[in-house]
């Protein structure tokens, strides 16, 4: 199956939240950085981050690349003309989110990749409301959505009238079993738009995660598992008392070892962590 992307949209500052999204506070991290991790585990491909010219970003991950809108107060479509563009060679689909969706869960970014395969779009529709900023295009799509910013028709809705959309309403989301078990409630595309629903998100409990200690790090040779609530990868080593530093390793739901403090962790992950040091 040939590699799907994605293009993270970091939006500029927003006049109703007085300030970037991106750089929003969440659980000892920021909106950005957690979004573009979460889109990292759901991808095998590259993964491209769309600003505004010149806008002061977060720190990322090295292996992101950040790119710049090619025309200022465009909207959205550009970011994902932008996008879509530079992955085109790297990727023929891309999924598509805008930055302020924290509970965006892995799951879902599989499951819309997966259904994105066999179409021009996979839009999720939930509640009766489309999304298109957490939907999977296909890369050849870049041309299309220029021709419609020059064209003056800025919105993304524009781009799907000639395109060959899958519709995943909650049935077909849901129909995906990883998704219904990660996120039943498809709080995924919940956004942060105003100020108050920044405070009633932010205030929610971090995810429970489920985490391991190995080797010398397993306190009287208990590898018990332990849930704990963690929003990133330094919580949850925090949440079991030990400092995640150049000593420690952890592997999120087996995959490779990682000790990024800010790997974004989603609901039901599981961390093991080990010793760094004498193969733990």
């Amino acid at each position: 199956m040939p590699a799907t992307g994605a293009v993270v949209l970091a939006g500029g500052r927003s006049t109703r939240m007085g300030a970037p999204k991106a750089a929003l506070e969440w659980h000892g991290s920021t909106l950005l950085r957690r979004v573009v991790g979460l889109v990292q585990r759901g991808v095998d491909g590259p993964v491209v981050v769309v600003r505004a010219a010149g806008q002061d970003l977060p720190r990322l991950p090295s292996s992101v690349d950040v790119l710049d809108d090619e025309t200022v107060a465009a909207g959205p479509l550009q970011g994902i003309a932008t996008g879509l563009g530079a992955l085109q060679g790297a990727a023929e689909h891309a999924v598509v989110c805008s930055t302020d969706l924290p509970l965006l869960h892995p799951a879902f970014v599989r499951a819309v990749a997966r259904a994105g395969q066999d179409a021009d779009v996979a839009l999720p529709v939930v509640a009766g409301h489309r999304q298109p900023l957490a939907a999977c295009y296909r890369t050849s799509l870049a041309g299309r959505a220029r021709q419609l910013l020059a064209q003056d028709r800025p919105r993304p809705a524009f781009l799907l009238e000639d395109a060959d959309v899958r519709v995943l309403d909650e049935l077909a989301l849901l129909g995906d079993p990883a998704l219904a078990k990660a996120d039943p409630a498809l709080a995924s595309v919940t956004g942060v738009n105003t100020p108050e629903q920044y405070a009633a998100l932010r205030a929610l409990p971090p995810p429970e995660v489920v985490v391991q200690r190995f080797g010398v790090l397993a306190s009287g040779g208990d590898h018990g598992e332990r849930t704990v609530r963690a929003a990133t990868l330094a919580a949850a080593a925090q949440a079991v008392g030990l400092v995640l530093d150049r000593h420690l390793l952890a592997a999120v739901n087996g995959d490779q070892m990682v000790r990024d403090p800010e790997l974004p962790l989603a609901q039901g992950d599981g961390v093991a962590f080990l010793s760094a040091d004498a193969g733990g």
